[in-house]
Parts: C-alpha cells; structure tokens; sequence
C-alpha cells in the first residue's frame, strides 16, 4: 500500500516537473532591457539599496500598501539578462499579496501608482538571496513592473487602470515593457 502510494506521488511529481518543463518552452522570452547588469547612474536610490527607474508615469493617486493585494505585469531577469519569469510572456497579469513576495517588490510596489511602469534592481538581500533557491535565482534581479490595479483588503472597491489604458509595454514585439 505504501509503496503504491510513493509510487503514485512519484508519478504526480514527475508529471509536474514535466509539466512545468513544458511551459517553461513554451513561454517566449522577452529581451532585456541595456541596462539590466546594474542600474544607471539617474536610477532613483531608495530604502536597503533598492533602484528603480520610472518607465512610465501612472494616472491614478491608487498605490498599495504593504498588506494589499496588486495586479501586476511583470518580466524578471538576472543581471547577466537571463529572463527568469515574466506575466507578459505568458499573457496573463499576475495577482499577489504584497506581504507574501520578495521584500524587494514589497518595498517597490508601494512607490508605484496604478497604471505606473517602473524598472527595479533588487539587491539579493531583498529577493531570494545570494545561492539560487527552488523560489527563484541568486544575486541581484532586475523586474520591469507595471502595476494593473490594487485591492486593498479593508475596502470593498477595486481600483484599476482606467479602461483602454495599461497595456503590456511590448506583448508580442518581444520588447521589454519600457515604452517609447
């Protein structure tokens, strides 16, 4: 019985780890950005060396806080440009709890306004940390990030982008998601 039962789990966990082998291929890698090995010299500085640059301004006065949940397109890379994940190429926005990722985007996000496009260096010590774990790669990471909508938990409306406003900032032009 036992041994039925690892062997079914195997199973399951084979087919997973196939599975995600599978739509990892089948994901299209967006380029990095130029500046993706280190931040620029007017790269803003902010709390525990995190960096950022604006991409694109937002046209909201709705920003998270810390305990909010967002909707976000994103694309994250290593510093040697390597894209590691990315909402954009799998075309669908990603929803987070701002309390439950990385402190990096906790600490960025919050900087944001709906509809902002911002590109953030993220130091290791504020995202997986310096050895590659089964969360995510080691060392610093790069994230472009556009901020969809927030949803607070004590307020029962949503605030979003405006509509036909957002976009992905390159969906299907294999660009990074810096607008023009």
């Amino acid at each position: 019985m036992i041994t039925k039962v690892l062997l079914t789990l195997g199973g399951i966990t084979f087919l997973s780890f196939l599975y995600s082998k599978w739509l990892n291929a089948k994901m299209r890698t967006i380029r990095a950005p130029e500046d993706v090995s280190e931040p620029p010299e007017g790269a803003e500085h902010h709390e525990q060396g995190l960096r950022s640059r604006l991409l694109r301004e937002g046209d909201s006065d709705a920003s998270p806080g810390p305990r909010d949940i967002v909707i976000v397109h994103y694309t994250g890379w290593t510093t040697d440009g390597e894209m590691f994940d990315s909402s954009v190429a799998r075309g669908e926005p990603a929803t987070f709890p701002l309390d439950k990722v990385i402190k990096g985007w906790t600490l960025g996000l919050q900087l944001m306004v709906v509809n902002e496009q911002r590109r953030f260096w993220i130091p290791a010590e504020l995202a997986y940390g310096d050895s590659r774990s089964v969360h995510g790669p080691a060392g610093m990471l790069v994230f472009d990030v556009e901020l969809l909508a927030v949803r607070r938990l004590d307020d029962p409306f949503f605030h979003s982008a405006p509509e036909g406003g957002g976009g992905d900032g390159g969906e299907g032009s294999g660009e990074s998601l810096e607008s023009d």
